[in-house]
């Protein structure tokens, strides 16, 4: 691993996987770089203590993709221009730029876990090749609710491709249209164990363990009512943010496991956050409730 502040490469090395660069070569090592390989950017100081967790694992996220994806870091006390024009407000900032443009990002420090996540995705978008446009069509397809014709698509690209991560949680997302959940349990379970901690995968497991939850979630106004008389009662707000959920009020949901973690992050061996990430798991990684979400935890978990 590399000390903070320390360059990944020496000058002239394009070919490292992670580099120290600064805003004069931004346009080169980062906005055409990009048009080769998705380019992930970490925004950093020397002061930062998250940073000093995060850029250890971004760099073991990127070198276990093996090329799919690089990573630059800047450090913003030196490269102040380029953090202004990107709007960098806290450090650490991640941003993912892929053919010239920012595709993906997120702020404050993550579990290695959600940073492998994070990776893989980016690391997918270079590998899509000549079944990008089957999987376009499929998104498409499931998005309009014409299920059948998405799960046929799926299942032909699982064909062409039986390491396709995004098909199998494709199939997946089909079952859990159509209620069935243990079969959607059934598909991603039989995925190769190579691809079976995806971004794509889990967050399919994620949407699953969501739908099971609605099922069994309660009344809203009455989950109101019981966290209004008692604030720390911690499972009914809990079983509130699950009914939230369960209604579509996602940022609902998620303020009051953000509250349950600012009263006690201990409680229930940590469930506010196990959930929290459940939720972030589920939706794209540059949701605006996400991305908001993941900040404000940061935030009380460094404060």
């Amino acid at each position: 691993m590399l000390e903070m502040g320390q360059s990944a490469t020496t000058p002239g090395n394009d070919g490292a996987l992670v580099k120290e660069i600064t805003e004069a070569t931004f346009m080169e090592d980062v906005i055409e770089a990009s048009k080769e390989v998705p380019i992930i950017v970490d925004f950093w100081a020397p002061w930062c203590g998250p940073c000093r967790t995060l850029g250890p694992a971004l760099e073991s996220a990127v070198s276990a993709a093996g090329g799919k994806v690089k990573m630059v870091k800047i450090n913003v006390d030196e490269n102040q221009q380029v953090a202004a024009q990107l709007r960098i407000q806290s450090i650490p900032t991640v941003y993912a730029f892929h053919d010239g443009q920012p595709v993906d990002g997120f702020q404050g420090a993550l579990p290695q876990s959600q940073v492998n996540q994070f990776v893989d995705k980016m690391a997918a978008l270079a590998t899509e090749g000549p079944l990008a446009a089957a999987i376009s069509a499929a998104e498409e397809m499931l998005e309009a609710g014409a299920l059948d014709d998405a799960a046929q698509t799926f299942a032909a690209i699982l064909e062409e491709d039986p390491q396709a991560a995004v098909a199998y949680a494709g199939l997946a997302r089909v079952k859990i249209a159509q209620g069935d959940l243990d079969d959607a349990e059934a598909i991603l379970n039989g995925a190769p164990a190579e691809i079976s901690h995806s971004a794509e995968i889990e967050g399919a497991h994620a949407k699953i363990a969501l739908a099971r939850q609605a099922a069994e979630a309660g009344p809203v106004e009455e989950l109101r009512r019981k966290v209004s008389a008692n604030p720390d009662d911690h499972q009914a707000r809990l079983d509130l943010a699950m009914a939230l959920h369960a209604s579509g009020d996602v940022q609902g949901a998620v303020d009051e496991l953000l509250e349950i973690f600012r009263r006690d992050r201990e409680w229930n061996d940590g469930a506010a956050k196990t959930q929290l990430f459940t939720i972030f798991d589920a939706l794209p990684a540059n949701d605006p409730v996400v991305l908001a979400g993941r900040r404000k935890l940061s935030s009380l978990m460094f404060a």
